[in-house]
């Protein structure tokens, strides 16, 4: 789901993981396949993307957003985790995984 400044309170529930990438941001474009690759063999937590830009200004200071691409792992919508720039999928799997069960056991 693609969030903006008007929608992203409806989506933010549970664990959910988002992107947060420009257009024109070589790494972004590359790292967002991966992502979504990762995220689509788990059946815990939902994938959000913010596209950094004027209509999403708000999200991104919500958010502390300072470069792209970054990856935040939210437990409804509290920021637990974040991730910036470039990561091989390797090292993002092993990461998200250990965020994810991070907030599954705070949860218990």
């Amino acid at each position: 789901m693609k969030l903006n400044n008007e929608n992203y309170k409806d989506y933010l529930k549970g664990i959910s993981v988002i992107e947060v990438s420009g257009e024109s941001c070589a790494n972004c474009l590359t790292l967002m396949p991966i992502l979504h690759r990762l995220v689509s063999k788990r059946d815990d937590c939902e994938l959000h993307h913010i596209e950094a830009g004027y209509d999403t200004s708000e999200l991104l200071d919500r958010f502390m957003i300072e470069t792209i691409p970054t990856i935040l792992v939210l437990n409804d919508d509290v920021v637990e985790a974040r991730c910036r720039g470039f990561q091989p999928e390797e090292i993002l799997e092993i990461w998200l995984d250990a965020k994810i069960e991070e907030i599954k056991e705070k949860n218990k």
